[in-house]
């Protein structure tokens, strides 16, 4: 097998449940999460990696790139570059009030025998019925679906880049992503297609793994209405994950569809 792009290997990991298991996480972590000032600025660093949060792995795939202004509009990112473990941009914050930073992938993964050999194909929806070739048996497809997401407030926070867009697993904040204190209990609400999730379990993982000898995981599961708390036992940056699967493709040779959401969100010290 070719080595896989760090898209591929985004969604690689996407298919894999829970993630919050697996060794490799992916992630987005910004200079600050609350600025303000006459011209603020923040640059974000996004990578899939071993530990929390040092690029030891793979840089992010910036073309999946989607930033989300308080009006919500889409701002571009500046001074974009991708390296051997790193992907960084900066992101202007002209607008007063909260900005949505997003990774949005979304895959087709096949698997099959042909000549008595195992294949895998990893792509797009649009190119799966040429990539399987004609002989292809015990072919297997599934649908994978995967955003990464932090924010960043300028100024007094808003809700206007935070609302849902009704497609895939998603986060709704009950408690605003970017007012977090440590010792506080936070409320959110999961999403999955514009509906609450309920019996999701959540998964919190505070930074600096590698100087730990355990994750030391923060769990919750959502209720029926989708909600779920979780109270930061210290301040720092939040590597918070959710995945589910079902059914419900939208790929007709598919079987499977499963889908998974991170946030990375900074908890304040009181």
């Amino acid at each position: 097998m070719p080595k896989l792009s760090s898209k591929w290997t985004v969604l690689a990991l996407a298919l894999a449940l829970p993630l919050a298991a697996q060794a490799h996480k992916m992630w987005m972590v910004p200079s600050a999460t609350n600025v303000s000032g006459a011209d603020p600025w923040v640059t974000v660093d996004a990578a899939v990696s071993n530990d929390l949060f040092f690029p030891d792995h793979v840089p992010g795939d910036l073309s999946r790139l989607v930033i989300t202004a308080p009006d919500g509009s889409t701002v571009a990112p500046e001074n974009a570059a991708t390296g051997k473990y790193r992907s960084v941009f900066d992101v202007h914050l002209q607008q007063q009030g909260t900005y949505r930073i997003a990774l949005v992938n979304q895959g087709v993964f096949a698997g099959y025998e042909l000549g008595g050999e195992k294949k895998r194909w990893r792509g797009e929806a649009a190119e799966l019925d040429k990539a399987i070739p004609a002989g292809a048996q015990h072919v297997q497809v599934s649908e994978a679906s995967n955003r990464v997401e932090t924010f960043v407030t300028n100024g007094k926070p808003s809700d206007g880049a935070l609302k849902p867009g009704g497609k895939g697993l998603e986060l709704v904040p009950v408690t605003h992503v970017t007012d977090l204190v440590a010792g506080e209990g936070a409320t959110f609400q999961l999403l999955l297609d514009g509906k609450p999730a309920p019996d999701l379990k959540v998964t919190a993982i505070a930074g600096g793994t590698r100087y730990r000898n355990a994750q030391e995981e923060i769990e919750a599961t959502t209720g029926k209405d989708g909600r779920f708390t979780l109270t930061w036992p210290h301040a720092g940056m939040y590597w918070v994950n959710a995945s589910t699967q079902d059914g419900k493709t939208s790929v007709k040779q598919a079987r499977q569809r499963r889908l998974s959401y991170t946030a990375v969100l900074e908890v304040l010290p009181q």
